[in-house]
């Protein structure tokens, strides 16, 4: 099962900072993504994403996830030629993430 199935998701951004937003669907699966969806396997499925840190946020009111990446973003927004300097695609990529199972 994808993260999509379950979640959506919202980006962000100031700078060279992204913040992502993974928020569940039905408050029955937030504890499938408190618990499974950490920052080290965000940083897994992004890959060579070139992020100096990545801290997660627990949002258990809203049943989501913020992830905040510092340095994702290759200069900002008026400092890269990136074709996506906003970010905003960086949702969609974390949104076809495979749910891990349970550990």
């Amino acid at each position: 099962m994808r993260l999509h199935d379950i979640a959506h998701a919202r980006t962000g951004d100031k700078g060279d900072t992204s913040n992502i937003s993974l928020i569940a669907y039905d408050p029955a699966d937030w504890p499938a993504l408190r618990d499974r969806i950490t920052p080290q396997r965000v940083a897994a499925h992004f890959g060579t994403f070139p992020a100096e840190a990545m801290t997660r946020y627990e949002l258990p009111q809203l049943q989501a996830l913020n992830f905040v990446i510092r340095g994702a973003l290759a200069g900002g927004v008026t400092r890269s030629l990136a074709l996506d300097a906003h970010g905003k695609c960086l949702a969609s990529v974390l949104l076809e993430m495979e749910l891990p199972a349970e550990d």
